[in-house]
């Protein structure tokens, strides 16, 4: 194609650059859209292909548990296949229906333990059975403590308990106060180092299931409140054994990190609105204990904290919450096997928090790290099937199970009284479809469990008694449910909001090795037309 330039035509630059760009053939365009596909998939999805990704064991070489662990769990040998922090968006969960039950606390705070049943799993679909939960079901239950603003639709936890459940285990995923659809019911707000409702949680499954074995797994803040919790009760607690997969570990170190680049303080926002849009759910009780005018206009997690969670649990400065919340320093007086999982590559929990003398000094955890792994990632496969992570956990826990320590460890825990009743009577049934709302059918009778002890001391919270509550009428139902459907357009607005901030993420990821490649392109171009 020949073409002229006037002298009219070079006054305008925009001219010549249209005309320049008109005479590059199609299919280079398409050649470039081509690469920046590539680079998107490469950068911001974070593609590591096998052979390319090996775990770092970290753990006591004098421990005679850390070495038949390691010497038994097989994926902690091998290497993750896939990793993507955006498949989660995308990627298929497995759709199954929780039994619920609502327990009730001393100061009248709600937690909604969501139940997966072993039973309730038939042929890789899970089915709701019409039925109780008998107190002496021996399966190993798995107890999954969530993170920040997550709760049991979570694609990530939906993963993790299908998993579990399909393999033997009972999985009951205790739920943050005022998440799962639950309404806030007192002025008591969860945050990262609130161990009080988990320590509960955990004696009263204890209590309700006195034969079977009882594990843990917590997830990103609910690794952090997990650890805490191990560290402050030590060996009196009845976990055989635990997982922390993807802990901050030390708060103020990721504090600091998360405000260091660009994309870390785009993570910083997404995590921001998501508080938001819990703080907005829950606006009659959130707005009169904290600073409603100043949580609207935070824009970051570190000014949401600074305005609502340091003043709900009175804490003078947001980094003395920090420091207080971190369980970095419990590591040390963790009592029961545990095993941490960490990639080195976290966009929000630093490498540079993980304990690593600490973890190599206690005999009772192994620490696996990988180079690549994301927060709570670890897809395997194109569509996002399955998780390395929840592999790796479930081997853990059939390796632990299996081990003499078990047998030990169930032979040396104190039998608690059972309750009056077994906590499957009137469950709700929550079903979670493939948009992860939550629908709850109304049951009969609507059962809570509320504690009858006195409050005492975090160190003595663990040996409260609690019994069950019967409510025949259908208005408890009503003011725990019914405000999720009038509130869910709320959280949808905020959940469209994040995706825009992760697609912005995407551009600024690709732009750096995308951008100078299209200007030298163009420059090439530009050249060639003024020498003709």
């Amino acid at each position: 194609m020949n073409c002229t330039i006037t002298e009219e035509e070079l006054v305008s630059p925009y001219l010549i650059l249209f005309k320049s760009l008109c005479l590059i053939p199609f299919f280079h365009y398409l050649f470039f859209l081509f690469l920046a596909i590539l680079l998107f998939l490469f950068l911001f999805l974070e593609i590591h292909f096998p052979r390319s990704d090996p775990i770092s064991l970290t753990f006591n070489p004098n421990s005679d548990l850390c070495q038949f662990i390691v010497s038994k769990c097989r994926l902690l040998h091998g290497r993750p296949h896939l990793q993507t922090a955006f498949l989660s968006l995308f990627g298929n969960s497995p759709p199954f229906c929780y039994k619920r039950n609502l327990f009730q606390a001393t100061d009248g705070g709600t937690i909604a333990l969501d139940w997966l049943m072993h039973s309730d799993v038939v042929e890789g679909i899970s089915q709701v059975v019409n039925g109780s939960t008998p107190g002496n079901d021996r399966n190993p239950i798995a107890i999954v403590v969530p993170g920040l603003t997550s709760d049991s639709t979570a694609a990530y936890i939906k993963h993790l308990a299908f998993r579990l459940a399909k393999e033997g285990w009972n999985v009951v995923v205790s739920n943050h106060r005022g998440l799962g659809g639950i309404s806030l019911t007192s002025d008591c707000v969860y945050n990262a180092g609130w161990t009080e409702d988990l320590r509960k949680v955990i004696d009263h499954i204890h209590s309700q299931f006195p034969d079977a074995p009882l594990f843990a797994v917590g997830t990103s803040i609910g690794a952090n409140v997990l650890v805490k919790y191990l560290g402050e009760d030590g060996t009196d607690t009845p976990l055989v054994g635990a997982t922390a997969v993807c802990s901050p570990w030390d708060l103020l170190i990721c504090d600091r990190f998360i405000n260091r680049k660009l994309v870390q303080k785009l993570y910083d926002r997404v995590l921001t609105v998501g508080l938001q849009g819990y703080a907005q759910l829950h606006h009659s009780i959130i707005s009169r204990i904290a600073d409603w005018e100043g949580i609207k206009k935070s824009r970051s997690v570190r000014e949401f904290d600074n305005y609502a969670t340091r003043l709900v649990a009175k804490f003078e400065t947001t980094d003395a919450y920090y420091r207080h919340s971190s369980s970095a320093q419990f590591v040390g007086n963790v009592g029961v096997p545990l095993l941490c999982i960490s990639a080195l590559d976290d966009p929000v929990c630093t490498r540079e928090a993980i304990p690593w003398d600490e973890c190599r000094g206690n005999k009772n955890i192994v620490l696996a790290t990988t180079t690549h792994g994301g927060h709570l990632a670890y897809y395997e496969g194109i569509t996002a099937t399955s998780m390395w992570w929840v592999r790796a956990v479930q081997e853990y826990f059939e390796v632990l199970l299996s081990s003499p320590y078990a047998d030990q460890r169930q032979k040396t825990q104190i039998i608690p009284e059972p309750l009056e009743s077994s906590i499957d009577q009137g469950p709700y049934i929550v079903e979670t479809g493939e948009d992860g709302l939550v629908a709850a059918a109304a049951p009969s009778e609507v059962e809570t469990t509320r504690a009858n002890a006195e409050e005492e001391d975090s160190a003595q919270i663990g040996k409260t008694s609690y019994h069950l509550h019967k409510d025949n009428t259908r208005q408890g139902y009503n003011s725990l449910i019914g405000p999720l459907m009038n509130r869910v357009d709320q959280l949808s607005r905020y959940s469209r909001k994040s995706v825009w901030l992760l697609a912005y993420i995407a551009i600024v990821s690709t732009w750096p090795l995308l951008g100078p490649a299209l200007l030298l392109s163009i420059k090439k171009r530009f050249r060639r037309l003024i020498k003709k």
